[in-house]
């Protein structure tokens, strides 16, 4: 039997251990990667390549950036791959019908969520946010819906009580890799047949608001907790003191605080009044400056009992 011609389309970090996986598979052959074109990023503002567009390169294949999947060109030139599938994994463009029909099995996506439970653009942030117990990765057909396809294949993993979105990025991504190679060969032998989603249960992670991420005191300490972890390491939840603004990368809820105004540092070690109790703060980053443990954050900036975070 001859390989799977495969085009997979990705963009950071998150896609990376898949096209690996695909990559090294026998039977299967990456004839083109899509990936989001090279942005400018850094102080000097120069154009930077994607995590996916690096790991191509590094495996000599055909990188594409368009910007858009929308014109005739772009549908032309897809389709001209002759791909057997397309794989998906947080491209971040939307693919047009014509590009979903492309290829000759379809189009599959790697979600990090347990479908239909955070479809869209944060699955993993707002699982923690939330304060869910399980999550994981979904390998489904893609249709024209905002990941309303049906599923190939699910793994789950509970989220342990101080595991941070980022820590679960790494291990969703490990996870699902194996699984968009399983689904491939299943798909193209007959063994594996797509299940419908359910319709209960529907939610949607819409995409981070920078607005979200400043912290408010007078919410309780548990809240904040899941807040902090949803949102490290990136883009981080923060406050500010003295007109500085700190991101909180890891905290603990403590009891503590009653009486006191929201926001109040109550001992030497970090403890912070909330609406509800109290956070004891342990991981902290100032601006411009490397996340380090409190105790060493303290040396250089004093917080000091009384002083109040904003």
């Amino acid at each position: 039997m001859a390989d799977l011609r495969i085009i997979f389309m990705g963009t950071p970090d998150f896609a990376v251990p898949t096209l690996a996986a695909l990559w090294a598979a026998d039977g299967i052959k990456v004839v083109a990667v899509y990936s989001q074109p090279p942005r400018q990023a850094g102080r000097g503002k120069q154009p930077r390549r994607t995590a996916i567009h690096d790991a191509a390169l590094a495996h000599d294949i055909p990188v594409h950036t368009p910007a858009s999947l929308k014109s005739a060109e772009a549908q032309a030139e897809f389709r001209a791959l002759e791909a057997d599938a397309a794989v998906v994994v947080a491209y971040g463009l939307i693919l047009p019908a014509a590009i979903l029909d492309a290829p000759r099995l379809g189009c599959f996506n790697l979600h990090g969520s347990i479908l239909p439970r955070w479809r869209g653009a944060a699955p993993i942030q707002r699982a923690v946010m939330a304060g869910d117990a399980v999550t994981g990765v979904c390998v489904m057909a893609m249709d024209e819906g905002l990941d309303t396809g049906p599923v190939l294949l699910r793994a789950d993993l509970p989220i342990g009580r101080e595991a941070t979105a980022g820590e679960l990025h790494d291990q969703l991504a490990e996870l699902g890799a194996p699984m968009m190679v399983e689904a491939l060969r299943g798909v193209a032998s007959g063994r594996l047949q797509a299940q419908p989603q359910s319709n209960d249960g529907v939610t949607y992670a819409k995409k981070i608001d920078k607005a979200e991420a400043r912290i408010d005191w007078r919410l309780g300490a548990a809240a904040l907790d899941r807040l902090i972890r949803g949102l490290s390491p990136f883009p981080g939840a923060w406050c500010e003191w003295q007109g500085s603004r700190i991101k909180i990368l890891l905290a603990c809820p403590e009891k503590g605080g009653e009486g006191a105004v929201p926001g109040t540092v109550l001992d030497d070690g970090l403890l912070i009044a909330c609406g509800e109790g109290a956070l004891r703060l342990s991981r902290l980053q100032r601006s411009g400056r490397e996340a380090m443990a409190a105790a060493d954050f303290l040396r250089g900036t004093p917080l000091r009992p009384g002083d109040e975070l904003n």
